[in-house]
């Protein structure tokens, strides 16, 4: 049995938390491989909305097991408010989530510090959330990180051990702060993350597949912020593509299934950073009114432009796309004509690649379409798509080499079409 991977393609904010919520009926098990809470999905569903940070989208559905795999990072006080949060509107959790021991906490200090690192950056400000994701990291990488398996062993001398080195260095920034509430909060979200199966998750995993159960593995963020493919510096701290699903949840490459890419109809990206396409005009400012395009962790209005398929097709190849999933059609709805960049100019030559560095003297190329200018968000099958929709898939497939197999028009898991194309 293989497992099936679910990613973003673009600069995040896809709708991969719907996707998920809507593919997971065909799974048995909905897997997290990498990022933390600083990613929000936003699920919505029987009138209902939801936002997870840190729990697999796979949750809202019947007796699905659901893995917080070892390449995530956990803050167990934003993990325990979100976890009570879904249990109040009825959905249990403590029998199917499972939680790896190898998974690395978020601690008090970590926030502190990401606060205190993009401070001292002024200008060159990356844009993190503030939610100590890159310290956490950091620390990983440094081997000096505290997991979640360490909560039933020495912890307290290996959280003490953590903070005061933390400290020395929040000290040598000049960084005033109160770490009681963070603190307290933190430590209750500790004892409240022993309710859960901690897990040796590459075990269970593979044992699951084994049993030919099916696996979902869902990302968070998106390719364009991989900690090596994405702009760097203007990046996650973690591999936001399909190799981030082996090494975050132990499977094997050779168990790779099918690859989803998710992409929205237009672009958007979040904080800092170079956006080749972006708009600072009314257009551009309609994409934002339309599409509701504001984080759902952290509310920031997300800068919008035109779809950038340059930059797509390096996110294709990089993660071995096998299936197209485009988000927000609707959202173009009343546009008389539909941009999409095919090639970049720079110093005076196009080029169709994605190159090493975006941040200065991208000019982007464009080819237009006709907008189909329907209301798309009653219908209900493929049937009903108008023809200059048909052609702007069209447009992309062919661009892109792989085809757009489900269409999303409108926010509602109902609101999800899948196409019927020919392999």
């Amino acid at each position: 049995m293989k497992v099936d991977v679910l990613l973003g393609l673009q600069w995040g904010d896809e709708g991969k938390g719907k996707v998920v919520d809507v593919l997971t009926p065909k799974y048995d098990v909905v897997a997290r491989f990498q990022g933390g809470p600083n990613a929000g999905h936003t699920l919505e569903f029987e009138g209902q909305k939801y936002v997870l940070r840190s729990i697999p989208s796979g949750i809202f559905q019947g007796d699905k097991v659901n893995i917080i795999g070892n390449g995530v990072v956990l803050d167990p006080a934003l993990f325990k408010a979100e976890s009570e949060a879904l249990e109040a509107s009825g959905h249990t959790l403590k029998d199917r989530l499972h939680i790896s021991k190898k998974a690395h906490l978020i601690l008090p200090t970590h926030r502190l510090l990401d606060m205190a690192y993009e401070a001292a950056k002024g200008e060159a400000k990356v844009g993190t959330t503030g939610k100590g994701i890159g310290p956490t990291y950091t620390d990983k990488v440094s081997r000096n990180g505290v997991r979640v398996g360490d909560i039933l062993n020495n912890f307290e001398e290996k959280y003490a051990a953590a903070k005061a080195r933390h400290e020395q260095i929040l000290k040598s920034l000049n960084f005033e702060y109160d770490l009681t509430e963070l603190e307290q909060a933190w430590m209750e979200g500790v004892e409240y993350l022993k309710q859960f199966h901690l897990v040796d998750s590459e075990h269970e995993i593979n044992s699951l597949l084994t049993q030919e159960k099916s696996v979902l593995c869902e990302g968070a963020q998106g390719t364009m912020l991989d900690i090596d493919f994405g702009s760097y510096p203007f990046v996650t701290s973690s591999n936001t593509v399909c190799a981030g699903a082996c090494t975050g949840l132990g499977v094997a490459p050779n168990r790779i299934g099918e690859v989803y890419g998710i992409f929205k109809a237009y672009c958007t990206r979040v904080g800092a950073g170079p956006f080749p396409t972006e708009l600072f005009d009314e257009t551009g400012d309609k994409m934002c009114t339309l599409g509701h395009e504001f984080g759902s962790v952290t509310g920031r209005k997300r800068r919008c432009g035109w779809i950038d398929l340059v930059a797509l097709k390096y996110s294709v190849m990089i993660n071995g796309v096998t299936k197209l999933i485009m988000m927000k059609s609707d959202v173009l709805d009343t546009f008389e004509t539909i941009k999409a960049c095919v090639a970049y100019k720079i110093g005076g030559e196009e080029v169709a690649y994605f190159p090493y560095d975006i941040t200065e003297g991208v000019e982007p190329v464009y080819a237009e379409l006709a907008g189909w200018q329907v209301d798309m968000t009653k219908m209900q099958s493929e049937d009903e798509f108008p023809e200059e929709f048909n052609a702007y898939v069209s447009f992309l497939e062919e661009q892109l080499g792989v085809q757009i197999k489900i269409v999303s028009v409108g926010p509602d898991r109902a609101q999800t079409i899948e196409r019927y194309t020919e392999e």
